[in-house]
């Protein structure tokens, strides 16, 4: 019988290496083998801006819908067919249906949306509601009875 020296310390180093590993991988949702788009939201005084990442789907193959407070998108990356004259392959592509819902921070006017879609990034330009609008008022102050 051989005795091996136990060693917690390195037992504990390779336990913090796969926890590591673990939270370097990607979270985003995954659904159906296609992760959902990742997005970036920005706002101003008039309206809320959020930029889509979604390379690689015709435009035909998303649809983007807007209420008062949440975007809606969903769609289809399709897979090519490939030739019958190609053996073996090996693809990282991820196919399949998505859907995301990305509420917002605050009411739009969904009549007055923009779109554009340029290099497999959609911006949306969402007006805010009229009540959402940060108005400034003034007040006036009266001068205190000493």
């Amino acid at each position: 019988m051989t005795l091996v020296h136990w060693t917690p310390w390195q037992e504990i180093d390779t336990l913090e290496r796969r926890l590591n590993r673990l939270f370097e991988q990607d979270f985003s949702p995954n659904l159906g083998g296609f992760s959902v788009p990742a997005a970036e939201l920005s706002q101003d005084d008039e309206a809320i801006y959020l930029k889509l990442e979604i390379p690689g789907i015709k435009i035909n193959d998303l649809d983007i819908q807007v209420t008062e407070k949440t975007v809606s998108v969903s769609g289809e990356r399709k897979s090519e067919q490939q030739s019958e004259e190609r053996t073996g392959s090996r693809s990282e592509f991820s196919y399949g249906k998505f859907q995301r819902v990305i509420p917002l921070p605050g009411r739009v006017d969904n009549t007055q949306v923009k779109a554009d879609y340029k290099d497999g990034i959609v911006h949306l330009t969402l007006p805010k509601a009229e009540a959402e609008k940060n108005k400034v008022v003034k007040v006036s102050i009266e001068p205190s009875a000493a």
